[in-house]
């Protein structure tokens, strides 16, 4: 490698090794961070199968995707982004692929809805060791001005690892109980489902089967052909590097930087309507108007997603563009698309039913527009602190979005769904005779025809209401984003002032 410095890269720093070898380190991390979020999101694409097998309520199944998977995902993520700090990053990434894979696998195994929950602390607990260290194997390999592109291309691991969590997870949940049996016998294990009683309908168990295993292989090829980057390796030859730094070190640097601050807020807040449209989508739909959930998946769900991975990268895209004439622009930007996808979202889910193509093309331009925001997270908690601290400022960011996104998102979401369905059902004039238990039931032919209509209509009505709620959390959001766009010049300024 050349070591003579430009006096650009003195200013600016510069990427190491070939571009050709770095695309293939961003595509690498790009396919992990989808494979992370595949597993992560099989639950909500398996929302109403799982909600049936196990007689859940919307609350339940909003607990069982939101707050323990969020708790351990936070309470793991600290100790993992400081051994990322301080030890072979990669090995790291390799064997946190390796658990939350099997756990995935576990998940189609459970027995119980108490199997399924550990199983899902299993992958959470997995899946912590991913941001961080990749945050900052990029961090090292791209220089600042550089980033924002990398890291917008490894954030679309979000939308596309949620789109085809849907593409693949729809279609095969709804394969035959005897297809199912013998894809397993391929592998010997065509008793299984009878083994452990199964019972019928069990397309949701061999998703997560199918999806987990092969993560395991994906383990052993990041093990076997990422390389460790020497930290600060990208960064300005004058700027400081050390290779530790302990968490009370990483929350001294970011005391005295608000714009740092009123960005997790903004970044949490918009996890969280993020977290709960995606556990309540498929739900919504077929309550609403009758569409399964393999049929929402390839109609709905993957296409969504996928319009969310072009917002991602187009958000980082632009991002980077934008700040050369202003910095400010990194959080702006995602203030301004947050306040635009929020009319979107809800004319979409007030579509009425014979309109669904157009209720399709504004879900998919809400999508874009929204998910601009994801690398202005990452690429502000970069900019703020020295290489030394870079994985641990990104698991604070994670701890933050994972405790207020993912923990209160689908929670929330799931108590004013029963809410405003218990309210739909008094509204109706039959509260005496109805209430969210009865209309839950598996088979509501014991009610009168009018009755079942009731319930129909009150259980797809109060997750409509939960939803519509929910998306305008978006605009406190936006106001976050704004008030870090005016902080962030100043804040920049002092972090290069101390480097």
């Amino acid at each position: 490698m050349n070591v003579a410095t430009t006096d650009d890269e003195a200013l600016h720093g510069r990427n190491i090794g070939t571009a050709g070898y770095r695309r293939y380190v961003v595509l690498s991390l790009l396919a992990v961070y989808t494979l992370n979020f595949i597993d992560r999101q099989l639950l909500g694409v398996m929302a109403q199968p799982i909600i049936a097998q196990f007689n859940l309520t919307d609350t339940q199944y909003g607990f069982l995707n939101g707050p323990p998977f969020a708790l351990f995902y936070a309470l793991m993520g600290i100790p993992l982004a400081m051994a990322a700090d301080r030890w072979n990053r990669v090995r790291l990434l390799a064997l946190c692929i390796a658990v939350w894979s099997v756990m995935t696998a576990l998940c189609g195994l459970a027995t119980g809805f108490m199997f399924l929950l550990i199983a899902r602390i299993g992958v959470a607990i997995g899946e912590a060791g991913c941001t961080p260290p990749a945050n900052s194997i990029i961090g090292d390999w791209f220089r600042p001005r550089d980033r924002g592109r990398a890291i917008g291309t490894y954030t679309m691991g979000v939308p596309i690892g949620g789109a085809l969590a849907s593409f693949i997870g729809g279609p095969v949940a709804q394969l035959s109980d005897q297809r199912v049996i013998e894809l397993l016998g391929i592998f010997g294990l065509a008793g299984l489902p009878e083994a452990l009683q199964w019972g019928s309908g069990f397309g949701w168990r061999f998703v997560f089967l199918a999806l987990g295993v092969p993560g395991m292989l994906v383990a052993l090829v990041v093990l076997l052909t990422l390389r460790e980057p020497p930290r600060g390796a990208s960064d300005p030859p004058g700027a400081a590097r050390q290779d530790k730094a302990g968490f009370g070190e990483t929350l001294r640097l970011l005391r005295g930087k608000p714009s740092f601050w009123v960005m997790c807020a903004g970044a949490s807040l918009t996890a969280l309507v993020g977290f709960g449209h995606f556990a309540f989508q498929a739900p919504m739909m077929q309550r609403l108007h009758g569409m399964p959930p393999g049929e929402f998946a390839l109609r709905f769900g993957g296409p969504i997603a996928l319009a969310g991975a072009c917002g991602t990268w187009l958000g980082g895209y632009f991002s980077d563009r934008l700040a050369r004439g202003s910095v400010g622009a990194i959080a702006w930007l995602p203030a301004a698309a947050l306040v635009v996808a929020t009319p979107l979202y809800l004319t979409a889910f007030h579509t009425p039913g014979d309109r669904l193509g157009l209720t399709f093309l504004l879900w998919v331009v809400a999508a874009v527009v929204h998910y601009s925001y994801a690398s202005a997270q990452f690429t502000i908690s970069q900019s703020l602190v020295p290489s030394r601290s870079r994985a641990s400022t990104i698991a604070i960011v994670l701890l933050c979005i994972a405790l207020v996104g993912n923990g209160l998102g689908p929670q929330l979401v799931g108590l004013l769904s029963d809410g405003f369905m218990a309210q739909a059902l008094r509204d109706s004039g039959f509260g005496g005779a109805l209430d969210t238990t009865t209309c839950r039931a598996r088979n509501l032919a014991a009610l009168a025809p009018e009755l079942q209509d009731v319930c129909t209509r009150a259980y797809g009505l109060g997750l409509q209401r939960a939803m519509t709620a929910t998306t305008l959390i978006f605009l406190p959001a936006a106001a976050c984003y704004w008030l870090a766009s005016r902080w962030l010049p100043r804040d920049l300024a002092t972090a290069q002032s101390k480097d």
